[in-house]
C-alpha cells in the first residue's frame, strides 16, 4: 500500500507552453501567422516529456574539460552530453542565434520581439545553452564596426545550423561566437585588463594574457578584449586556426558553478593567440558596448521566462494538491501569495517585451530610441533582481516537493541568480542609469513622457516621484538603486495600463507605485481579486 500515490499532481507535461500564456499571446497578436504559428509548435515542444528530459540530462550530465589527449597532446576540449547538442541544434535551426539579422518578411518590423518571444518560450525549457545563443547573436552587433569581419563572418554564423565538429571555422556549416571580457584583477572593471596584444605586422595582432570567465568554451571565435599600444581594444579571436592547430587558447578548468550548468564557464590562457581587431583602436569598450546591450535584453527575457516557468510549477500544484480537506489553491493565503507573484512574472514579462519593442522602433522613432538606451540597464536590473526571490516562493508553496533536484523549480532557481550578475550586476546597472542621467538627461525627458501618457489617471503623481528621485541621484550616488527601481517599477505599469491588464494592471500599480514596503509577497488585501489574477495569467487545461 505504501507504493501507492495520491494527493500529488500529474506531471505538468503534455500542454502548450505559448496556448497556456494569455499574456504572451497578446504580446505577440501582431505577429504574423507563420510566425504565430511557429510559436505554437515551439510551445507545444517546450512541454513535451522529451523535451523536459533534455534539459535534465543535459543539467545532471555536466560539461568536462580534457586539456590533453592520452599521450600528452593538448586538446582543450569540452564534452557535452547528447543532450546538450540536441537543444543547441533546435534552438539554432529556429534561429534564436540569428534571426535579427536575417531579412525574413514574416518578422520584418518586429524581429526582436518576435526572437523574445522564441527565446522567452525556449528559456521556459532550460536557458544554460541560451548562453552561446545570446553571445553569438549579439556578437555580430560588435562584428558591424568592422565591416570586412562582418561580411566575413555574418553568413557563416547565421546558417541555421549547428555544427559542434571540431574544425577550422571554414569548413564549418555553421559557427558560434563568444567572448572574453573578464580577467581576475578586474572583473567588470575590464579597463584593469591586463592581456596584452601585440602587433605582427600583417594585420593581425598576437595576444597573451587570461581570461577569468569565458563561457560557452568550444565557440568557433570570441570576442576579446587586450591592451594594444592605442589603448584597450576589441579582438577576434578564433578557437581553431585554417590549419586545424590550435589558436593558443589553453583551458585551465571549468567553473563549478552554482547554476547555468549546462554551459560551461572557463578559466583560459591566451598564447600568442592570432586575432583581428574589431573597431576602432583603443575603443575596446565602445565596441563591445553594442553587443553587451543586446545580451541584455535577452537576460531580461530570460529571467521572466524562469520566473513564468517557475509559477506556472507552483500554480499546477496547488491546482492539484489538497490540504485540510480543499484544494491548496483554493485557501485564501495561497491565493495572495501566488497572485502577488503573477503580478511581478507579468510585469517583468510586459517590460522585457517593452525593451524588445524599443529595439525594433529605435531607427523610426526618438522616443522608443530614448527608451532603449536609457531603460535597457533600468529593465535588465529589476526583472533579473526579482528572479530568485520569486522562484524561492514558487518553490516553497511545493514545500519539499519543490526542494528536491527531481523538480524543475531547484534548477530555475539555481540558475536565477546569473542573470542579475551577467552583463553587469546591479551597481553596474544603476551607475549606467546615472551615466545616461547625467550625460544625456533629455532621454530620461522622453521616457517619462511615455511612461506618463501610458499610465494615465491612475498613475497620478508617480512622475513627480520620478523627477524628485532623478534630481536626487544627481548629487547622491548611492541613490541610484532607488531611482532605478522606481523606473523600473512605472515602467511596468505604464506598459501593464498600455497592453489593457484592466484589474491587473490596477493591482500591480496599488501595490508597488503605492509606496508600502514589501519584502515577501502574499501582500495584496482583499480589494484584489487574488482567484482572478491566477486564472486570467494561468488558465486551468482543460
Amino acid at each position: 500500500m505504501t507504493d501507492e500515490v495520491i494527493n500529488q499532481p500529474p506531471p505538468l507535461t503534455g500542454g502548450n507552453a505559448w496556448r497556456g500564456d494569455p499574456l504572451l499571446i497578446q504580446l505577440a497578436e501582431r505577429f504574423s501567422d507563420p510566425v504565430r504559428k511557429d510559436l505554437d509548435g515551439l510551445g507545444k515542444f517546450v512541454m513535451t516529456q522529451e523535451a523536459q528530459e533534455l534539459a535534465r540530462l543535459a543539467n545532471t550530465d555536466t560539461p568536462k574539460l580534457r586539456t590533453h589527449d592520452r599521450q600528452g597532446r593538448r586538446l582543450d576540449l569540452v564534452e557535452f552530453h547528447p543532450a546538450y547538442h540536441a537543444l543547441m541544434r533546435r534552438s539554432v535551426a529556429g534561429g534564436l542565434h540569428s534571426s535579427v539579422w536575417e531579412n525574413g518578411d514574416a518578422e520584418i518590423g518586429r524581429r526582436h520581439q518576435v526572437r523574445a518571444a522564441r527565446f522567452y518560450l525556449t528559456a521556459e525549457l532550460e536557458t544554460g545553452h541560451l548562453c552561446p545563443i545570446t553571445m553569438t547573436s549579439a556578437s555580430l552587433a560588435a562584428l558591424m564596426a568592422s565591416p570586412k569581419l562582418f561580411r566575413e563572418w555574418a553568413p557563416r554564423v547565421t546558417t541555421r545550423k549547428y555544427d559542434q565538429t571540431q574544425k577550422p571555422p571554414v569548413q564549418k556549416a555553421g559557427l558560434t561566437l563568444g567572448m572574453g571580457m573578464t580577467e581576475k584583477q578586474g572583473g567588470t572593471d575590464v579597463r584593469a585588463n591586463t592581456t596584452r596584444a601585440e602587433r605582427t605586422g600583417s594585420g593581425f595582432y598576437r595576444l597573451s594574457g587570461h581570461k577569468w570567465f569565458m563561457s560557452a568554451p568550444m565557440s568557433d571565435a570570441f570576442l576579446v578584449l587586450g591592451q594594444a599600444p592605442e589603448g584597450l581594444s576589441c579582438f577576434l579571436v578564433p578557437r581553431i586556426l585554417g590549419d586545424g592547430s590550435g589558436n593558443g587558447l589553453r583551458f585551465q578548468r571549468l567553473k563549478d558553478k552554482l547554476g547555468n550548468r549546462s554551459n560551461a564557464s572557463s578559466e583560459v590562457e591566451f598564447v600568442n593567440a592570432i586575432g583581428e581587431m574589431v573597431g576602432d583602436p583603443g575603443a575596446g569598450v565602445k565596441t563591445i558596448m553594442d553587443m553587451v546591450t543586446l545580451t541584455r535584453l535577452d537576460c531580461a527575457i530570460a529571467s521572466s521566462a524562469l520566473m513564468r516557468a517557475g509559477l506556472a510549477e507552483a500554480v499546477h500544484h496547488t491546482r492539484h494538491r489538497q490540504v485540510f480537506g480543499s484544494n491548496l489553491i483554493d485557501q485564501p493565503l495561497m491565493q495572495r501569495v501566488l497572485a502577488d507573484m503573477a503580478l511581478d512574472v507579468a510585469a517583468a514579462t510586459a517590460l522585457s517585451f517593452r525593451l524588445a519593442r524599443s529595439f525594433d522602433e529605435a531607427a523610426s522613432d526618438r522616443g522608443e530610441a530614448a527608451f532603449a538606451r536609457a531603460m535597457t540597464p533600468v529593465v535588465k536590473y529589476w526583472v533579473c533582481k526579482i528572479a530568485p526571490a520569486l522562484l524561492y516562493e514558487a518553490m516553497e508553496s511545493l514545500g519539499g516537493n519543490g526542494y528536491v533536484e527531481e523538480a524543475p523549480l531547484a534548477r530555475y532557481y539555481r540558475e536565477a541568480p546569473v542573470n542579475a550578475i551577467w552583463e553587469g550586476s546591479g551597481n553596474v546597472m544603476a551607475l549606467d542609469v546615472l551615466r545616461v542621467l547625467g550625460r544625456a538627461p533629455g532621454l530620461f525627458e522622453e521616457v517619462l513622457t511615455g511612461i506618463d501618457r501610458d499610465l494615465g489617471t491612475g498613475g497620478r503623481g508617480t512622475i513627480g516621484v520620478l523627477k524628485a528621485a532623478m534630481q536626487v541621484a544627481t548629487t547622491d550616488q548611492g541613490s541610484a538603486r532607488l531611482l532605478t527601481e522606481q523606473l523600473a517599477l512605472s515602467a511596468a505599469a505604464a506598459e501593464l495600463r498600455r497592453l489593457g491588464a484592466g484589474r491587473i494592471a490596477d493591482a500591480f500599480v496599488e501595490t508597488r507605485l503605492g509606496g508600502q514596503w514589501r519584502t515577501t509577497y502574499g501582500m495584496l488585501d482583499s480589494r484584489h481579486d487574488a482567484r482572478m489574477i491566477i486564472d486570467t495569467l494561468y488558465p486551468p487545461v482543460t
